[in-house]
């Protein structure tokens, strides 16, 4: 039977300083001062918008995405959450993250976001390497990289994160692991780390680089789950490994298939109407000026209709190492398990996926090849 997941609220905030070659989301380069004061009030009519999807719920986690939310002052962050804070109730403890760059970010804004009501901190670092930051098109070096990770250590964040990639133009096995060793030295409670891969629409995709085969990537990547596991840090979902009790709740949530409201330029949302016992899909207005002239900040909604419900619960819940209850597949999609009979079986005898009365699990094949798992259920 369908039942409410928890509800998260993901906001983005589109801007940079300058676009990476690599990246493939709504981002806009930074043209003169940003219109803090006029977005963050559009924000706020965006969410008062979507509050009939709220449903008696507290809100579970909040997560500032971009873009860089860091260009944006500590006073119009504390002033979008105060706002939130007033028309949804917060679950106790929420974890409340946003995403900084380290080369748009003072020292004294660190305590400022803390006060703000942010909880963690998302740093994209990516490298610590000067000559892959400038192929990636970022703004900061090394050294701003470190400094970032030391003030949040030290600012009274619950947790922070660092972002790296692997699979860079022209690196390394060694450069790749330096660049782990680097991190986990500044002792971040959760590292995000995936490889880079060449997105359409990206200066990348037209001016491909030169990038590792696929022998050194394997190794790079084999070598380096290795190497974060004798770390301390916990694979949990496939790009992201934890401390002990260090885990995002908020992608956690994502990816169990909960419900999150989506505010800003070209925000996603997906949210559950018990009710009418619908699934739907939203999604705002990409660009920032329709946005911040707009009335109605939907652009589209549609509805996940029942044959695709548990194929999109699957490709979301893959991504997570821990065991899947069957009674929560049932609560998220409205179905019965026993529609899964058939790709179940087949993952089985592939040796995908195991089986007890109450759980699947991915078997460490599995894990490996997600995408042969997910045909078995097309």
């Amino acid at each position: 039977m369908l039942t409410l997941p928890p509800l998260s609220l993901y906001v983005h905030i589109p801007w940079c300083v300058q676009k990476c070659p690599y990246c493939d989301f709504n981002s806009h380069g930074q043209n003169g001062e940003l219109p803090q004061q006029e977005y963050v009030d559009a924000l706020i009519a965006d969410l008062n918008h979507d509050l009939k999807y709220v449903q008696g719920r507290k809100l579970h986690s909040i997560f500032i995405g971009g873009g860089t939310p860091s260009l944006f002052d500590a006073a119009q962050i504390k002033r979008l959450l105060n706002h939130v804070s007033q028309v949804i109730p917060f679950k106790e403890n929420i974890e409340i993250t946003m995403e900084a760059n380290p080369g748009t970010l003072e020292h004294d804004d660190f305590e400022a976001y803390c006060h703000a009501g942010i909880t963690r901190l998302s740093i994209g670092v990516q490298s610590f390497s000067s000559d892959k930051l400038n192929l990636l098109g970022r703004i900061h070096d090394e050294d701003e990289a470190k400094v970032a990770a030391q003030k949040a250590l030290n600012a009274g964040y619950q947790s922070f994160n660092l972002d790296l990639m692997h699979g860079l133009p022209n690196q390394s096995f060694a450069e790749a692991m330096a660049d782990i060793d680097t991190a986990a030295a500044l002792s971040p409670p959760h590292l995000s780390w995936y490889q880079l891969t060449i997105e359409q629409n990206t200066l990348f995709h037209s001016r491909p680089p030169q990038l590792p085969d696929d022998e050194a990537l394997w190794e790079i990547y084999e070598q380096g789950q290795k190497k974060l596991a004798a770390l301390g840090y916990e694979q949990y979902e496939i790009s992201a490994y934890a401390k002990p009790g260090f885990q995002c709740q908020h992608n956690i949530n994502y990816w169990q298939f909960g419900d999150y409201l989506g505010i800003g330029c070209g925000a996603h949302g997906k949210v559950t109407l018990l009710g009418e016992n619908k699934i739907l899909r939203t999604v705002k207005i990409k660009h920032p000026k329709g946005y911040l002239a707009a009335e109605d900040y939907n652009f589209e909604t549609t509805e996940v209709i029942m044959e695709d419900r548990a194929l999109e619960y699957l490709m979301n819940r893959f991504r997570l190492m821990s065991p899947i209850p069957k009674t929560e597949f049932e609560q998220r999609t409205g179905l019965s398990r026993d529609v899964l009979i058939t790709g179940i079986n087949s993952a089985k005898e592939k040796l995908l996926l195991t089986e007890s009365v109450d759980h699947w699990e991915l078997t460490p094949k599995g894990k490996l090849f997600v995408n042969e798992l997910l045909s078995q259920f097309c």
